[in-house]
């Protein structure tokens, strides 16, 4: 039985696939926003969301250290190389954002190195010499623009091309997920990574169609999703949250982020600062909580109960009580950066704690 082709409303996509909704342009996925040019990625322009707050606080010093631990475009980097006379050590998983970084440190005459690597491994990458050496890391989370913005990547539900989504180009694709997990396994990684509450009718449809034919390219897949959700909200398209779900899961990006705050909290040095930009309610809570605990400030359990000594002495002080948001004028320039959200604090004396570890769900072992 042969697939019918019919390609659902081209909605707007979230600027970081969460989901929250979004600007005029799409609503869809790490970290850095504002591109613009074809089904082939080429000709993309690329703006960092809220780049001023994270420069201004990470406030780099002369000669000191600096890691833009999720590269992309570059635009963390430059702001901070041009703030002070620094070095700033950029990671990527995205050999293609490696390979033009590469060719952007030539500017900036040994100042800028380039890393191809994933940030939650940024400890190993730098080697011992950064322990405790470090005077700031910017974290930009999600999937950038460029990846986005690329039919070929396989990110984007409003543009047909290969259902990947793999950041790195190797491992397994989001192809494979939908092809192998079983329907419970389906709807348990669509309900926890995308917070899609019709998620066991998103994974009935996809098995079902499954039966007809792989399901390969990206505006099949959301057609399918479509066709299974019988609401969503208004300006919101119905296979956001979906997409996002499969691309956490591919990129294992909730279990990097763990790993990348527990490299930073190592790697800063005591007055060091941490920048990290989110755009999905899942990353921005485990920013917000590692900090809170980080800080000695969790959350009790009942506010009739009296506080509880921290688990060790706090090693981040938190610089803002609550998120940096873009202002308006941002906002207005860049749609994609309405979702975003700064968490930053300061490294204190203190040891760092115990690493946390865990997989996150749909991952393979």
């Amino acid at each position: 039985m042969s697939r019918q082709r019919r390609q659902g409303p081209r909605r707007q996509e979230q600027r970081h696939q969460g989901p929250e909704r979004q600007g005029p342009e799409r609503q869809g996925p790490e970290r850095r926003a504002g591109a613009a040019g074809g089904n082939s990625g080429e000709g993309v322009r690329h703006v960092s969301v809220l780049a001023a707050a994270v420069v201004a606080t990470l406030a780099p010093q002369q000669g000191a250290l600096y890691v833009d631990g999720t590269f992309g475009g570059g635009g963390y980097s430059q702001a901070l190389l041009a703030a002070a006379d620094c070095r700033v050590v950029a990671i990527d998983r995205d050999p293609e954002a490696v390979r033009c970084g590469n060719d952007l440190a030539l500017a900036h005459g040994g100042r800028l190195r380039v890393i191809e690597g994933n940030f939650g491994d940024m400890e190993r990458l730098l080697g011992p010499v950064a322990i405790g050496a470090v005077g700031g890391i910017a974290l930009d989370l999600g999937v950038s623009s460029m990846q986005l913005d690329s039919a070929e990547r396989g990110f984007s539900f409003r543009l047909d091309g290969p259902l990947d989504m793999r950041m790195s180009g190797v491992g397994r694709s989001a192809a494979d997920l939908v092809a192998t997990l079983s329907e419970d396994e389906l709807a348990r990684l669509i309900g926890d990574l995308g917070e899609e509450r019709f998620a066991r009718r998103v994974a009935r449809a996809i098995v079902a169609e499954r039966q007809c034919g792989p399901i390969g390219r990206t505006l099949d897949l959301a057609r399918v999703v479509r066709s299974a959700i019988p609401r969503t909200e208004p300006g919101l398209d119905a296979a956001t949250r979906t997409f996002q779900a499969l691309r956490i899961a591919v990129n294992d990006e909730l279990d990097e982020l763990d790993r990348g705050l527990d490299a930073a909290e190592r790697l800063l040095k005591p007055g060091g600062r941490l920048a990290v930009v989110s755009f999905h309610s899942l990353e921005d809570r485990r920013v917000k909580d590692f900090l809170r605990q980080r800080s000695g400030a969790a959350a009790r359990a009942s506010r009739h109960e009296p506080a509880q000594p921290p688990a060790a002495p706090p090693s981040f002080r938190l610089l803002h009580r609550r998120p940096v948001r873009p202002a308006a004028e941002e906002t207005a320039h860049n749609p994609r950066a309405r979702s975003a959200r700064l968490r930053a604090a300061e490294r204190t004396a203190a040891p760092p704690w115990p690493p946390r570890r865990g997989r996150q769900l749909g991952q393979a072992s």
